[in-house]
Formats: structure tokens, sequence, C-alpha cells
């Protein structure tokens, strides 16, 4: 079968922020998704500091509601932790959108209480595979439109509504929600890169050509791909907002942010 057809797990963190070295962890979802349908894990933490009123809007989750009923982040860790090593144990890959920053942040906080990085706590033999359905959307679907003033090209709600698998603003922005909807996300494009071409739907700019070149790859050498991908993206990004500010870098490291030497991660 096509890696779209195959088991994944989906991630997804709500945070502090979106600052990965000194933000922290708010609410995580784990949820394996295969025939028998998705099975969620989902955690409330306590971040130990406070919840910017910003980030609280957009989650949902102000620091009263997370001191009162969140886990301690130390054991929250712990358990996502654990979800992603037996993922990785059997083959399955974790899916997400931006997952790049779910999992660096993630590195972070084990980092910070555990006293190790993610990838010091996964099996040692066993290589995480990862898919990105930020990374794979803008490379199959280079060219967009934002929707409007609030709503940018890129972000989860119009990558689904492009997508046709439609979108509930009430459940939306929620680490459990949003960890489902990559997975859908990912779902449809594998199914659409094993498509016909003149099956396959017009969207904004036409059926576009990436979704052939990438039938037919496994998950390892999707995996390979995305790598070279997010970094193409980045340096992208960066050479456009240069134009503004010559002092801005984006990284194009992918799927994991390396932590900054010599400070606090």
């Amino acid at each position: 079968m096509s890696w779209h057809n195959e088991p994944m797990a989906a991630l997804d963190t709500e945070t502090t922020g979106v600052d990965v070295e000194n933000d922290r962890i708010v609410s995580a979802a784990f949820i394996s998704v295969g025939p028998d349908g998705a099975k969620p894990s989902t955690w409330l933490a306590d971040p130990g500091i406070e919840i910017p009123e910003e980030a609280a809007r957009i989650h949902g989750i102000t620091t009263e509601h997370a001191r009162a009923k969140g886990q301690y982040s130390k054991d929250v860790v712990e358990d996502v932790l654990y979800c992603i090593g037996q993922a990785v144990t059997v083959g399955v890959p974790i899916v997400g959108h931006n997952v790049v920053y779910d999992l660096s942040i993630i590195d972070r906080e084990a980092r910070r209480h555990l006293g190790c990085g993610l990838e010091d706590a996964l099996p040692p033999t066993k290589r995480m595979r990862v898919i990105d359905t930020s990374v794979l959307d803008k490379h199959v679907l280079p060219r967009r439109r934002r929707v409007s003033e609030k709503q940018g090209a890129r972000q989860l709600i119009t990558v689904a509504q492009v997508y046709s698998l439609g979108w509930d603003e009430a459940a939306a922005h929620g680490s459990e929600y949003d960890a489902l909807m990559a997975a859908r996300v990912a779902w449809r494009i594998g199914q659409l890169i094993e498509m016909p071409r003149e099956q396959r739907p017009e969207f904004e700019f036409g059926r576009y050509q990436q979704f052939d070149k990438l039938r037919g790859l496994d998950i390892d050498a999707l995996h390979d791909r995305q790598v070279g991908w997010a970094a193409e993206q980045a340096a992208g990004l960066e050479q456009f907002l240069r134009k503004s500010d010559d002092s801005v870098r984006v990284s194009g490291a992918w799927p994991l942010v390396p932590a900054l030497q010599g400070g606090e991660a």
C-alpha cells in the first residue's frame, strides 16, 4: 500500500508562544490513526509560567485553568515521549502540520525536565519518520493566495479547505482537532499523488505535476525528500523577508531544529 494508507501517529501541541527555546507546552495530542479509526491520547499541562493572553485567545487555555486542571509538565513530556517512542519502534510515521515546531518544543521540554533531548529518548536502532503537511502542501501546491487579511495561505484551516476537508471552527485550535486534521490532510495529499491527473480536481493554479512526481515513494523516501524541501522553502522565505530586514534568518532544519548550544533549551 501507498504510505497514505498505512497507519500514522498524528501529533500537535498548544503552547505559551512560538519560541521553541523558551515557550512551554500547554496541551498535547497524540492520535494513532489506522484501519480501526483514530485513538487519541490528550494532555493538559501546567506550563509553570504565565500563559499570555494572546496565546490563550487562540487555544482557549488560561493560566488559571492550566494550574487548576493541568498535569505537571514533566509527566506530560514523559507520556508524549513514550507515545512517540512506541510509534517509532513499530515504524509508524509521526504526522503534523508544521510538526517541526511540535517536535522541537517537545525536545526542549524534554531537555528542561528530563535532561535529554527527543532523539536521545527514542529507540537507538529505529528511525523516526515524519510527515509534515506544511512542507508537503508547499511542495505540491507551491502557489496560493491569502484567503483574507486574517487567514493566511498556509494555515491549517486554509490547507484543510483547499483539500475539501472542511473545518469546524468551534473545535479547531485545540491540539486533538488540529492533530487529526493534519492526518486527514496527509491522507488526502497521498490520495491525490496516486490519482491520475485527469481525475485530479482543479486547484487555484491548476492540477500540478508535483503530485505526479511523488507517485510510488515509500515513507523513507518521502521523509528524505521533505528534508530537502524544508530547506528550500526556508531559504525562499528568508530571501523574501530579507528584502525588508537583512538580519532575518529562517532555519531550514527539519524535522527537528537543533537546540541552541551553551544555553537553556
